[in-house]
């Protein structure tokens, strides 16, 4: 379907509305959604929901669509990236009309009288030719999925045939299909999604969670921070349920591998590969494969943690460093307690970045990075400033994407 230039003339000038009331749309969105489909909160993650993590991120991609209405090929990567996620949520075609219904009465609701016909006559248009899109690439995904050795759609019954304490918050977890079949292989980077029922829950709860180990094995490895929670946000229902409940030879529900966040092909480029916490555990399966697959590739490897307390994997990167000369590995402690060994005290920064690795690394490399926000954001401005072009530089967000430009 082809959008009228009249349509799309209304459609774009809507876009500073948007870029002022977009949150406060998709708020309300959400709230009309579960009201009216409350079997859709068996499938939304309730955290992000109420940390505002979701609309946020709904509020970037609406007004991205419509900014880009006239050239919506320009945001395919955006596209795929929340295809890769409604996939691995089991999102189907179904579900799209809920979503416009309820987001054109959530448009109305916030801006009133300003909500013309002709403006909500326009979105009704535009949001299914966005909708369209998205069906059409998850389409291509299932079927790939499905299609893969190894592979399958929906969700899969898995056993936990081993359970592993990584450190004082991160605990792994080995996965071995309950069929006893193959599985299929994923590229470094990406995550599964398991979905839980804790005793007592309402609901059923969903959660990607990076696949921490290499592929071509016979088991999916996910390591999993424990949320305990705060005064200002509650513990993890899915985290604290796998730490405290699961148990080896427990039965978990996954879907196949899925995720965008994967290593450049065809380059030889210096990789600098940097994480933050759990932020570690996409960044430890590129780790691994390159040890594997390009032991003469200059790889560098900047860890940061708490203390030795929170340092998962620390054996795994010491043996793979010690069996391959071309990585160097850093390790960063912000806390540190007495008899902690690292690399250096404090925060990875620019300045150490540029005094530690060669200055044409700079120039080269493929930066690979993953952890807390705030980390997130500090990394990628040492990366820009240190002359890093933006092709080159590639991220993972741990939950409902964001944005790092604006940092």
């Amino acid at each position: 379907m082809m959008l009228k230039p009249r349509t799309i003339e209304i459609v774009k000038a809507t876009v500073p509305v948007l870029e002022a009331h977009g949150q406060q749309i998709t708020k309300r969105f959400y709230e009309l959604m579960f009201s009216n489909h409350p079997e859709l909160l068996n499938i939304f993650n309730h955290a992000n929901q109420r940390q505002g993590r979701q609309s946020q991120a709904l509020a970037r991609a609406i007004y991205a669509a419509a900014a880009n209405i006239d050239r919506l090929e320009d945001i395919m990567p955006v596209v795929k990236q929340i295809a890769h996620k409604h996939r691995a949520l089991h999102i189907q075609p179904e579900h799209y009309p809920i979503v416009g219904k309820n987001l054109l009465l959530a448009i109305k609701d916030v801006l009133g009288d300003a909500a013309t016909d002709d403006i909500l006559e326009a979105w009704v248009k535009a949001y299914f030719v966005i909708a369209d899109m998205f069906i059409q690439v998850e389409r291509d995904m299932y079927q790939a999925a499905a299609e893969a050795e190894g592979g399958w759609e929906g969700f899969r019954s898995f056993r936990v045939i081993r359970k592993v304490r990584e450190s004082d918050v991160v605990t792994s977890f080995y996965l071995h299909p309950e069929d006893g079949g193959a599985i299929s292989a994923f590229h470094p980077g990406q995550y599964i999604t398991v979905r839980v029922k804790p005793e007592g829950s309402a609901n059923t709860h969903l959660r990607h969670y990076s696949l921490s180990q290499d592929s071509g094995r016979d088991t999916y490895r996910i390591s999993v921070k424990r949320e305990s929670g705060d005064a200002h946000s509650p513990a993890g229902i899915v985290s604290c349920y796998l730490h405290d409940v699961v148990q080896e030879g427990d039965r978990l529900e996954v879907t196949a591998p899925a995720g965008d966040f994967t290593l450049k092909e065809g380059s030889d480029a210096p990789i600098v590969l940097l994480s933050g916490g759990v932020g570690l555990t996409p960044i430890m399966s590129m780790l691994q494969a390159l040890a594997k697959q390009e032991p003469d590739r200059d790889i560098y490897f900047i860890h940061s943690a708490r203390n030795h307390r929170m340092h998962a994997f620390r054996d795994e990167v010491r043996a793979l460093t010690e069996a391959n000369g071309r990585i160097r590995s850093f390790v960063f402690y912000d806390r540190p307690e007495e008899g902690d060994a690292c690399d250096r005290q404090g925060f990875i920064d620019e300045a150490w970045l540029a005094a530690t690795l060669p200055a044409d690394v700079w120039q080269q490399a493929d930066a690979y990075f993953c952890g807390p926000v705030p980390f997130m954001k500090a990394v990628y401005r040492a990366l820009t400033r240190l002359g890093v072009a933006t092709d080159r530089i590639h991220y993972e967000f741990f939950g409902p994407a964001g944005a790092l430009e604006e940092a």
